[in-house]
């Protein structure tokens, strides 16, 4: 059997499309099966809704009709695909599967739809990119590589956050970013509705809630967050209706979506619409700029949990999901240490803390859901005031959270901003101007990424779930913003999700990624393509903590007269590497060189560097070279970018 690694480069290298996420086994065959007009779909009776989507989708590309056929006896004919979940491995789980592709025909299997469904996307991927096209092509060959597979996923949870308070999608927008996820075999939606911002959903006993709180009169200048734009935003939300579709549109995709209700803090769009739930009874208006609100949901006032609990029970009419978001993050203690009912509460149940005074709400929350069937889950904060029974965490700030979770026995999400937060760039690049202030996270650290902490104990790893990509939305304004921000990224988090960790090879991929683009680009997603080369990288052994000067051939694409720009970038560890120079040699001597200081960590991204070249003649050998020293130790592993601009003119 060949290594997957071998295997997916071999496939590449034949010009064949290569599979994203990566399955956990893949033999090659020998050999293509072809489409044919004549080629019929076979299901039994549990998998014909499955059928008929891939029928569907191969009618748009090909042009060919695929009939949707029943299965009658074992035999399948020469020609067919067969999906059906009779005689599956039941090892595979739900989401599991096992494919067969001979020149005869295809065998898909699987215990459950969840895991035919995720056949289809890599049986799709198998064919050319143009699979995904609307329009029919008659010049594409419609042949699949002969292989055999053998999949499951590594994490049950494999989500992406959408943030829709800030700046609001419309249903069909949501639509076609689920389609893009469920291609990645991504299966949570967490879809973050209410903020200080925006309130996003229709709740019908209390209609104020989106006549107030879904519209603000202005949003942060780009470029100049203090300053606003002066045009008013909103009047924007999903109606109860639309939720229902959206919901039954996801869950045909085998993606469930989680909703994120913001409680006790973020929920300006409560107060501006029910002030007497604050504790200074307002007036309020929803949040102009970005960042925290003082104001919070008042815990003294006996009322505010009935009030909760009413938009919670038409929540749960809404989303048939297992968890139910309360979010949790960023409450400001203020109002609950100068609010008289806030502190007789803390007195009645013994109480020290007003960081408790969020425990016991939050217990009290978990109860109501725990009644209802469903689990709470809130952001790392809700760990503060000391951890409900039940609870869930998502772990943003960091790992620290929810291994502090998990190690107590609480199931966990990883999301941390150091490696998920898709709404930060993905690369400092003179080319790419950005107003957005933040960290830089590009795509080889998302892929380096590791869920589960190296520290957690063997008997505590089930309790990591699963990991999600952030896309929070204060700076992007549209859907092609956020594809923008999430892809590649996203596919790359896709392999984290669902690949065997030991499989993962951060080139392997970029290979394989390059075919993968071609099928984003046919189904019109706005994606980030990587400018730069990698030319190489750093690792703990090579950094001190004195300085060194570290050394990488250049590729032979730089010819000059033009620039280098060379892009340092932190992939993982705990310290971080100061730059103090970068410079360009000549078959061994310095042509150009770069001085200032550059940082390279998860919180900093100031190392690109730009450096002059001459022209070379045949047989001279670029190289790379900066001199690095390790900060606060030399556990940090590294990625070498480069791009070449030519200043040649046109003859």
């Amino acid at each position: 059997m060949l290594s997957l690694a071998t295997l997916i480069a071999s496939v590449a290298d034949a010009g064949s499309p290569a599979l994203i996420p990566a399955p956990q086994t893949m033999v090659a065959g020998t050999g293509t099966f072809a489409l044919k007009p004549s080629t019929s779909i076979r299901a039994n009776a549990a998998s014909e809704a499955t059928a008929n989507s891939l029928a569907e989708r191969l009618r748009q590309a090909t042009g060919f009709t695929f009939k949707v056929k029943s299965l009658t006896g074992t035999n399948v004919p020469k020609g067919d695909i067969l999906l059906t979940t009779a005689n599956a491995n039941t090892n595979l789980g739900a989401e599991g599967y096992e494919m067969t592709v001979t020149g005869n025909g295809v065998v898909l299997r699987a215990p459950e739809q969840a895991g035919l469904f995720y056949g289809v996307q890599t049986f799709l991927q198998l064919l050319p990119p143009e699979v995904f096209s609307t329009s029919p092509s008659k010049l594409v060959d419609w042949a699949v590589p002969c292989v055999r597979i053998e999949d499951q996923p590594r994490f049950a949870w494999r989500g992406l956050l959408l943030d829709v308070s800030r700046h609001f999608l419309t249903v069909d927008e949501v639509k076609q970013f689920i389609d893009v996820m469920a291609l990645h075999k991504l299966n949570v939606l967490h879809f973050h509705l209410t903020d200080d911002q925006g309130w996003r959903l229709e709740i019908k006993k209390y209609p104020r809630l989106t006549e107030l709180g879904s519209v603000r009169k202005e949003s942060p200048k780009p470029g100049n967050r203090e300053q606003g734009d002066g045009t008013p935003y909103g009047p924007f939300f999903y109606t109860q209706d639309q939720i229902r579709g959206l919901v039954a549109y996801a869950q045909a995709r085998h993606i469930t979506i989680v909703p994120e209700i913001e409680m006790p803090g973020h929920l300006l769009g409560v107060l501006t619409a029910y002030p007497e739930y604050s504790c200074t009874g307002g007036p309020f208006e929803m949040r102009t700029r970005w960042g925290i609100e003082k104001d919070v949901l008042c815990m003294g006032n006996e009322k505010s949990l009935a009030f909760m609990k009413d938009i919670l029970t038409e929540v749960l009419e809404l989303f048939p999901s297992q968890f139910i978001h309360i979010g949790g993050d960023e409450v400001p203690r203020d109002r609950w240490k100068e609010c008289p009912k806030c502190q007789a509460l803390m007195k009645a149940e013994g109480l020290t803390r007003e960081a408790q005074l969020q425990t016991w709400f939050n217990h009290r929350i978990e109860t109501f859901l725990a009644d209802k069937g469903r689990r709470m889950i809130g952001w790392d904060e809700i760990l503060e005031g000391g951890l409900t029974p039940g609870a869930a965490v998502m772990s943003w700030r960091g790992t620290k959270g929810g291994l502090e979770a998990a190690e107590a026995g609480h199931d966990v999400v990883m999301a941390p901003n150091t490696h998920v937060y898709f709404n930060e760039d993905q690369a400092i690049d003179p080319d790419e101007p950005s107003d957005r202030i933040g960290r830089v996270i590009p795509l080889e650290r998302v892929y380096a990424y590791e869920p589960v902490p190296p520290q957690l104990g063997a008997d505590k790893r089930q309790h990591i779930l699963g990991t999600e990509g952030c896309l929070w939305a204060e700076t992007l304004k549209s859907v092609k913003e956020v594809e923008y921000n999430a892809y590649p990224r996203a596919a790359a988090l896709a392999e984290v999700a669902w690949s065997p960790a030991a499989l993962r090879n951060y080139d392997d991929f970029s290979l394989r990624l390059r075919e993968h683009e071609k099928r984003l680009a046919a189904l019109n997603v706005t994606f980030r393509r990587e400018s730069y080369t990698r030319i190489g990288g750093w690792t703990p052994a090579q950094i001190t903590t004195n300085g060194v000067t570290l050394e990488w051939d250049v590729p032979r694409f730089v010819t000059g007269p033009g620039s280098v720009i060379a892009r340092l970038d932190y992939v993982k560890g705990n310290a971080s590497i100061r730059t103090a120079w970068v410079a360009v040699l000549l078959d061994g001597k310095e042509v150009g060189r770069d001085t200032h200081a550059g940082y390279a960590s998860w919180k900093e991204a100031k190392s690109t560097y730009a450096i002059a070249v001459p022209a070379s003649t045949r047989g001279t050998r670029y190289t790379l070279r900066a001199y690095v020293t390790g900060t606060g130790g030399t556990d940090s592993t590294g990625s070498v970018q480069l791009k070449y601009k030519s200043t040649k003119l046109a003859p």
